[in-house]
């Protein structure tokens, strides 16, 4: 050991021993590093033998005279008095020291020496991230001091499966050894960088050992693999690095071509430039352009890549291929071609657009592209219609420290670096890069990132200090706050699973927080995290509340954590709230929930538990969303759903309604990212509304009796002829399945609701059925008068009409209703949930909406029909009065046949559409729970035959001539086509006083 810079030098040599003295050495002095001290010299051994050994020596001497002191014979001094000097000779120097100013001394093995590994692991090596050699350079302090040792044979090789790796194969490392090895370790160095990389196993990295072999297996190899693979290991008391250099040709797909098809015009560009740009690599790639007359090439050198530009000076007359040709010697060339259209007169073009970028001209068909600002990655392409129109900007520009962020990231989840250092500095740099997202692609490479850095934590179980914590949770506030019109939208196109990947990446990290840092607690105006650690004697029960409005609160019961006090392990429960991610996430919906469309209360509860390091998911959860005033459904966001984009799913939750509280409580037995839905288009619980419709119902249940009482008095005078039977007795069919539907409905409230009340049940069934049969007899209704408008010459029989009728009205309504129970009641989705009606979420309501909606569209036709009958000649013919009493009678048919048929249901639309508005619900409400009030007056009391009977059994008197019933006029008419023949007037003929 040479000190440079002191008087004193430490020596360690090896040495043979002779018998004569002829030198003075001082006394050794015990070494503080290892090795051997000078007094352990074989003193039993002869005079005249020689022997090697380690000896540790203490030489002082002027700085500028130990070269020549060496270079003669030294004489150690007799360890015991009865021992005889020694001599040495052959002395090797092992270890050179420098002293600095810092009291510290720098010493560095000599070659052929090294540290041995117990002084290596107490001593901080000289150089860090340069030095292959760790145990060769040590910095000792002022009262240090050691000496190298001598190595032995390396007691190991290393091994490829072979040095040319092909892409997408297995590269498999082998190390054999003949002695045992401890602390074994793999690193790559990457070619073009100095930095050693740890491998640890991945998703492309395997890790495998037996006695006397350890292999290294990268599958699907890429140039991002290639580089010198390094094995660390101890074995003999020394550290030991074995090297290979692992070369992987390149593939098409690893040039970067800009651009890779060109369109041009030579009047107006009569020059162009190509480039092709690989990455570095050990292999000596040599490029070049074919065809190359009339171009100049140069070589481009970027910090990660090489690019070979072609400036093509002049256009070409024809269309022409460029090739870029890669060549290595002994391998395979690699050709990449560019095509270059040239544009030719007559050809239709997109003109230049120099907007946001210089679009030059471009042929039709063809795709422009334009490379991207500077420090962003990627390529900008605008496509030119066949008319010769420009289409809309589609970039895939990308900043490139996030690029680089998400490809650390995905290599680190590969299996290159150690997690426990990667991933809270990416954390750090990653919310460094939350101001330069301005674009989808940004968006998405951050969500990239974030999303392996959470496949990392849960595959090595790494857990995260509080300021990667920290870090992650500032950047999830900040995404959570972008915009999500320019930004998500876009993002969602190319990548509909972006916010549930975001919602996923942030719940696996948050509840990866080392124990010794918590509890913990974290708030931002989108985040808000509270994490606890329970000891031994877990609470009565969890609870944890944030502040929102209304509160948002959680409570796990004490028995859903009694499984976990068994195991004496430290359970932590992370508590995460995330606002706006919900209106981030797809709307989807899983089974039960159906296609309807829901609000969510813009906030998102995530609750985890970890038992000594693993998740425990199975556990009930109670929930308090605060006093909704909607429906509210339980929902959690399951993953997998929908092909992986995720989707919401009540699967395992259920709604229970505190009887001391206003607020709806959520009860789901597993833990994961909970919300509730609330249907956008329902109004919530507003008592006028209730109010109207139990007054309507009343009112119609009032005169639908009172229309069975007046039916009563006059049946036989109005029904004696077949067209007026027909219609009366349909209308009287009408009356009684709306009188039973609407007490049935009115007094279902009543009834204890669930599947499991059999009156419930019965009374859902019932309005089901007696509301279809309602509908069903307007539709007979509307059919029949459609026949006499279509069919005036061709009539039916009483009692064929009536049979059609019965079928129509009680077969086909008692067929949904009795399909609805079978296939949904066995389910679970029959009944909707706290009441005596279907379930608008399982399907069955539909069986219900949709024979109602048909109907109305159908009777709507006919009443169309019917208007069209009555214009038609009334506003082509005749004075100006006549016309005036065509209008007026349309308009009387119109207040008469809408509520008869049934049409003001259709309004039931726009409560489904309009959103926002209570209008439509009040408009609805009133139409249709008063339709017992209109068919009274309008189908019943306005009818001409049924005043007459009333004023002939009341009055004894006739009744004024000028009280019409329209559509029983119509009836009539239509029904005796001899009529008219006879000189019965036809609505154009005359109009005013008609009789039956």
């Amino acid at each position: 050991m040479v000190c440079s810079a002191a008087p004193v030098l430490l020596l360690a040599v090896i040495l043979p021993l002779v018998g004569s003295p002829v030198a003075r050495a001082s006394p050794p002095v015990p070494s503080q590093a290892g090795g051997e001290s000078g007094q352990q010299l074989d003193q039993e051994r002869g005079a005249g033998e020689s022997v090697l050994v380690s000896v540790y020596v203490q030489l002082d001497f002027l700085n500028d005279t130990w070269p020549n002191t060496l270079s003669s014979t030294l004489t150690l001094a007799p360890a015991l008095a009865s021992s005889s000097p020694r001599t040495l000779t052959g002395l090797s120097l092992t270890t050179e020291c420098n002293a600095k100013h810092d009291g510290f001394t720098y010493c560095a093995c000599l070659s052929g020496y090294q540290w041995n590994a117990s002084v290596c692991s107490h001593h901080h090596p000289c150089q860090f991230l340069h030095d292959y050699h760790p145990c060769s350079c040590l910095i000792f302090g002022p009262t240090e001091a050691g000496y190298c040792q001598l190595l032995p044979p390396v007691p190991g090789t290393l091994r490829l499966n072979t040095w040319l790796q092909v892409p997408g194969n297995t590269l498999n490392v082998t190390l054999l050894t003949s002695h045992e090895t401890t602390n074994l370790n793999w690193f790559l160095r990457r070619t073009g960088s100095p930095r050693r990389i740890r491998l640890q196993p991945g998703t492309q990295v395997s890790l495998t050992s037996s006695p006397g072999q350890a292999v290294l297996s990268v599958c699907n190899i890429s140039h991002q693999w290639q580089g010198e693979y390094m094995c660390c290991f101890e074995a003999q008391g020394f550290r030991w690095e074995l090297y290979h250099v692992v070369r992987v040709p390149l593939q098409a797909t690893d040039v970067a071509r800009l651009p890779d098809q060109l369109s041009i015009s030579c009047a107006t560009s009569p020059g162009f430039q190509l480039s092709c740009c690989i990455p570095r690599t050990h292999l000596g790639y040599t490029a070049s352009w074919s065809p190359g007359k009339g171009s100049e090439a140069s070589l481009l050198n970027t910090p990660g890549d090489q690019c070979l530009v072609l400036a093509v000076q002049h256009c070409p007359t024809a269309d022409t291929m460029y090739t870029c040709d890669l060549q290595s010697p002994g391998l395979t060339p690699v050709r990449v071609p560019v095509s270059v259209t040239i544009i030719q007169d007559g050809d239709t073009i997109c003109p230049e657009d120099a907007s946001a970028v210089a679009w030059n001209v471009t042929k039709a068909g063809h795709v422009a592209q334009a490379p991207c600002p500077m420090n962003r990655m990627g390529m900008v392409k605008r496509t030119c219609g066949p008319d010769g129109t420009w289409g809309p900007i589609h970039s895939s520009c990308t900043d490139a420290g996030l690029l680089a962020l998400l490809q650390r990231a995905e290599l680190l989840w590969a299996g290159q670096g150690g997690p426990a250092e990667e991933v809270p500095q990416i954390l750090v740099q990653l919310l460094e890069q939350t101001v330069v997202v301005s674009s989808p692609s940004d968006l998405l490479a951050l969500l990239g990132t974030m999303t392996f850095l959470a496949k990392v934590l849960a595959d090595t179980r790494t857990q995260l200090n509080r300021s990667a914590l920290e870090a992650l949770l500032k950047t999830t506030d900040k995404v959570l706050d972008m915009d999500a019109s320019s930004l998500w939208t876009l993002a969602h196109v190319q990548k509909p699973s972006a916010g549930s990947d975001l919602l996923l990446a942030v719940e696996t990290m948050a509840c990866s927080l080392c124990p010794q840092d918590q509890p913990f607690s974290f708030s931002l105006p989108n985040v808000q995290l509270q994490t606890q650690l329970l000891g031994p004697s877990f609470p009565a029960d969890y609870r944890v509340s944030f502040a929102t409005q209304p509160p948002l609160q959680a409570q796990i019961p004490r028995h859903s954590l009694a499984p976990l006090d068994n195991n004496g392990t430290n359970v932590t429960i992370t508590s995460l709230m995330l606002r706006k991610l919900d209106h981030l996430l797809p709307s989807n919906y899983g089974q039960g929930l159906g296609d309807a469309l829901y609000a969510t209360p813009g906030l998102v509860l995530a609750v985890s538990i970890m038992a000594g390091g693993q998740a425990f998911n199975q556990g009930e959860v109670i929930l308090d969303f605060g006093d909704r005033d909607s429906t509210l459904h339980c929902v959690f966001w399951d993953h997998n759903l929908f092909q992986g984009n995720g989707g919401w799913s009540e699967e395992g939750c259920q709604l229970q309604t505190a009887s001391a509280s206003p607020t709806t409580q959520c009860i789901c037995q597993h833990l994961t990212a909970f919300s509730v839905l609330m249907s956008r288009h329902t109004v919530p619980g507003n008592p006028t509304l209730e109010l109207l419709s139990q007054v309507g119902l009343g009112a119609s249940i009032l005169a639908l009796l009172v229309c069975l009482g007046v039916y009563r008095l006059v049946w036989r005078v109005v029904v004696r002829n077949k067209v007026a039977y027909l219609r009366h007795a349909a209308l009287l069919n009408m009356v009684l399945c709306l009188l039973a539907a609407d007490s049935c409905f009115l007094g279902a409230p009543l009834l204890p609701p669930g599947p499991r009340s059999p009156l419930c049940l019965a009374a859902a069934f019932l309005c089901h059925f007696l509301y279809l049969a309602t509908f069903f007899w307007m539709l007979a209704q509307a059919l029949m008068l459609a026949h006499q408008l279509l069919f005036v010459f061709h009539q039916l029989s009483k009692r064929q009409v009536l049979s059609l009728m019965v079928v129509l009205g009680y077969l086909c309504p008692m067929g949904f209703a009795g399909v609805a129970l079978g296939l949904y009641l066995p389910r679970g989705k029959y009944l909707g949930e706290g009441a005596c009606w279907l379930d608008g979420k399982g399907g069955a309501l539909y069986t219900f909406v949709g024979p109602v909606l048909a109907i109305v569209g159908v009777n709507g036709l006919v009443l169309a029909m019917a208007v069209l009958k009555l214009l038609r000649p009334s506003l082509s013919e005749g004075p100006q009065t006549e016309k005036w009493q065509a209008l007026l009678g349309v308009v009387k048919a119109l207040f008469i046949l809408t509520p008869i048929f049934g049409l003001t249901w259709g309004l039931g639309l726009a409560t489904l559409l309009e959103e926002g508005s209570i209008v439509p619900h009040y408009v609805f409400t009133i139409l249709n729970t008063s339709q017992g009030v209109f068919i009274l007056l309008f189908g019943c009391l306005m009818d001409k035959k049924v005043q007459e009977a009333l004023l002939k059994r009341f009055c004894r008197a006739q009744p004024h001539n000028s009280t019409i019933s329209l559509v029983s006029y119509w009836l009539q008419i239509h029904s005796s086509p001899l009529r008219s023949e006879a000189g019965v007037p036809e609505p154009s003929q005359k109009t005013g006083i008609a009789r039956s």
